[in-house]
């Protein structure tokens, strides 16, 4: 029972680290229509940034751990927005009026020159960063096994509900949020009665390249270690979740990740650790054939 209570804390954890980027994915998606398959290496940047920020600040001197964890959001989330501001003016605006294959072919490619450039400037070798955030409490022991539920996995539980809470407040009940949907909706209409379209998806890229920085220092604290290529991966599943929760959906977004951070470590603890892959994209085959909309998506309505 403990063993099985401590897989649902690690895959709870996990999933909330996925949901938290799948964000990013649905956004873009839900105001242009695209998949920002760079989104996973923006989260890779923002990870490293992260790193950056805390080895400075290490080195300045600064050692109270909230001090320094706010200086490092602030920085890694800023300057990762940048990125995501640049990438969106860059590759993907002038290709916004072109056939659809253009964006997604120009996506692939801003992942590449991103995992080749921190590749570059960093190093193939992992990165590995001693642990910051210790302590944990014992949830319950069973035989020789106790259940742990750590500090760190609390954070990042708490990090994910408060954000994901915070920009459906900001799409339901802001300016913005309106402006988002309006461009969601019908892009030409709402640019014919007055909205900055260009400005809105804009800020939607700068949006979830923030909210991939953060949680790109989630998972650095919470593994302790990084590579360039660690963003396909994990941007590979975050999409995967999207789609599974219903992409568009932001809640949906969080739910898919739930979903697969779960089916991924309880595979692991129970079966083999090498198929845990093939059973979370099975489970996503079985949900998309009798709900093709994902679990919280909507049905697509074409216009006529």
């Amino acid at each position: 029972m403990a063993y099985a209570l401590q897989q649902l804390v690690n895959g709870l954890t996990l999933g909330m680290i996925y949901g938290l980027i799948a964000v990013g994915y649905t956004m873009v998606y839900g105001i242009i229509g695209m998949i920002n398959f760079a989104h996973g290496d923006v989260f890779m940047v923002g990870a490293f940034l992260s790193l950056i920020a805390l080895t400075g600040l290490g080195a300045l001197g600064i050692t109270a751990i909230p001090l320094a964890l706010a200086i490092t959001l602030i920085l890694a989330a800023a300057i990762t927005a940048l990125y995501g501001w640049t990438m969106e003016r860059v590759a993907y605006r002038p290709l916004r009026g072109s056939f659809r294959l253009a964006p997604l072919i120009s996506a692939i490619g801003m992942s590449i020159a991103l995992e080749n450039y921190v590749q570059v400037a960093q190093g193939a070798r992992v990165k590995p960063m001693a642990p910051i955030i210790t302590g944990d409490f014992s949830l319950l022991t069973d035989g020789h096994f106790t259940a742990h539920l750590s500090v760190m996995q609390i954070a990042i539980v708490l990090t994910t509900l408060l954000v994901l809470v915070l920009f459906t407040w900001v799409v339901t009940r802001t300016p913005l949020g309106r402006a988002m949907r309006a461009c969601e909706q019908d892009r030409k209409m709402a640019g014919l009665l007055g909205i900055d379209t260009d400005a809105t998806i804009s800020l939607t890229f700068v949006i979830g390249a923030a909210l991939a920085a953060v949680a790109g220092l989630m998972f650095l604290l919470y593994y302790g270690v990084i590579d360039f290529f660690v963003g396909f991966i994990i941007g590979v599943k975050a999409f995967t979740a999207a789609v599974l929760g219903g992409i568009g959906s932001m809640p949906g977004a969080v739910l898919g990740g739930l979903a697969i951070g779960l089916i991924e470590v309880f595979w692991s603890a129970y079966f083999s650790v090498a198929y845990k892959d093939v059973a979370a994209f099975s489970i996503l085959v079985i949900v998309l054939i009798f709900m093709p909309s994902g679990l919280l998506g909507r049905a697509d309505v074409e216009k006529v």
